[in-house]
């Protein structure tokens, strides 16, 4: 099914939450939301950038510092937006690193599994309470193609270990967990009768500062020659997380990304995945390591919180219905 930005609903009286919102994919997010009416909050690690990017936004927005390399840092994040939110109607789960200087997180994980996804796990685990009871809100988490490349199964060692700046694997495995995650935490969510959907999405390939980090020598040469013929401007990149977020036709599940050109360019719509990121066995495993490793565990709401879900279900405005969208697959694709 067709869709572009024009698609993007108001969203007023909305409050999203987007993680790395002061720049590139996250900021043109935010960009286009707040242009709609939400009420935006940029979680960012650098506050006066992010204090910079909400000044330009239009509307209303927020700033709140979040360092995902710091379980502390998650956890503070955290408390300040349950204190002053009463509520989130979506959660972008789009900050993240690719050969980052530091290669080990605060709490000792290899940066790229322990920022891109414990972070956002925890950080999500912390948030789920002001989600749940609110019609049609979502938690959209970016992936990203390169989880096709990453090879199966997550133990505590191998987040502990690995070289951060310089291996593509280990990116490939955090944008894998990513999506696994997406995955295990909507069957969670419909399993208890959420009003709350996970959905994910990949932006194809956008020319973002994650290309700027500490990339291997000799990667940088194929990353530039593949930018300049592929990269799409980040706004475009931004589409099919826009439409994980505002479109209330793609079920929770789902995962979207641009539909031609090998995923690199088009409009967002569903595409398939790796062979790995399929497994429920794992997911289930990784979901299990992560509660482990980050000490964040996904209550379940109390049986009258469920009854008084069940109850109101028929009534939920713009939820989504249940029903697949025809998923799109590239030449090639799993």
């Amino acid at each position: 099914m067709d869709w572009s930005m024009a698609d993007i609903p108001h969203q007023r009286g909305r409050i999203v939450l987007i993680t790395g919102g002061s720049g590139g994919i996250g900021l043109e997010t935010a960009r286009a939301l707040a242009a709609r009416g939400a009420h935006t909050v940029l979680a960012c690690r650098d506050v006066r950038r992010g204090r910079a990017a909400a000044d330009a936004l239009d509307g209303r927005a927020d700033v709140v510092r979040l360092d995902l390399a710091s379980l502390d840092s998650v956890r503070q994040a955290a408390d300040e937006v349950r204190r002053r939110y009463g509520r989130l109607d979506v959660l972008v789960n789009n900050a993240g690193v690719m050969f980052p200087p530091r290669p080990y997180t605060e709490d000792g994980f290899e940066a790229h599994f322990g920022v891109n996804h414990l972070g956002h796990f925890a950080l999500t685990g912390l948030l789920l309470d002001l989600m749940r009871q609110v019609p049609g809100s979502r938690v959209v988490t970016v992936a990203s193609l390169a989880h096709r490349i990453a090879p199966g199964g997550f133990d505590a060692d191998g987040a502990r270990s690995g070289d951060g700046r310089r291996s593509v694997a280990a990116y490939g495995r955090s944008k894998l967990a990513n999506l696994m995650f997406s995955r295990e935490l909507q069957r969670r969510l419909a399993d208890e009768g959420a009003g709350t959907v996970s959905v994910a999405a990949h932006p194809g390939l956008s020319a973002t500062g994650l290309w700027h980090g500490d990339a291997p020598a000799l990667l940088r040469p194929v990353s530039r020659i593949a930018l300049r013929a592929l990269a799409r401007p980040q706004g475009r990149a931004a589409e099919p997380v826009l439409r994980a977020a505002t479109d209330h036709r793609v079920p929770g599940g789902a995962y979207l990304g641009p539909g031609r050109l090998f995923e690199t360019r088009g409009a967002p719509v569903p595409v398939g995945s790796g062979r790995n990121a399929r497994s429920v066995r794992e997911q289930r495993r990784l979901w299990e390591l992560s509660e482990e490793l980050t000490g964040v565990r996904y209550g379940r709401p109390s049986r009258g919180e469920r009854e008084g879900r069940a109850a109101a279900g028929a009534g939920r405005d713009g939820g989504p219905s249940g029903g697949a969208l025809p998923r799109h697959r590239p030449r090639g694709a799993a």
